[in-house]
């Protein structure tokens, strides 16, 4: 079974939306279909500042990942892979077409961020060689 990666056009929204939910990416106050809409500006997955990239087992979504280059460095967003396809390897190919498709736009670097409680996930990316950067991020809402 070979895995293929691929980019997700409007068609694959729900599709990648449940697995976002089934891997416990979501939370309440983001709204995960407009999240994908957002990233796949309007459906025209392809070209522009961000894209979301499918990794695909015999047709089926087994993962995803949503990359984006803000003119300064990348980041990568909702990385995730079916539970019962977790250790095969499908996040790391998904995090080297991310890595692959920044540098094709130029990008210097690559961040994402990680609930300070996740340790299985700070784990996978010291493994592939991401360290913990000493900064602090801040936020503010701007949808009401």
């Amino acid at each position: 079974m070979a895995v293929q990666i691929v980019v997700a056009g409007a068609a694959d929204r729900e599709e990648v939306v449940a697995l976002w939910q089934a891997a416990g990416l979501t939370r309440p106050w983001n709204d995960p279909r407009a999240d994908f809409d957002l990233a796949c500006r309007g459906g025209a997955c392809c070209g522009g500042t961000s894209v979301i990239l499918l990794a695909r087992e015999q047709g089926g979504l087994v993962g995803t990942a949503m990359v984006g280059f803000d003119g300064h460095r990348g980041w990568v967003y909702y990385l995730g892979v079916r539970e019962e396809r977790r250790g095969k390897g499908i996040a790391r190919m998904l995090m080297g077409a991310c890595e692959d498709w920044l540098v094709a736009r130029g990008s210097p670097k690559i961040q994402l961020m990680v609930r300070g409680d996740n340790q299985a996930a700070l784990g996978f990316y010291a493994a592939l060689g991401y360290a913990r950067q000493d900064v602090v991020t801040l936020g503010k809402r701007l949808d009401g």
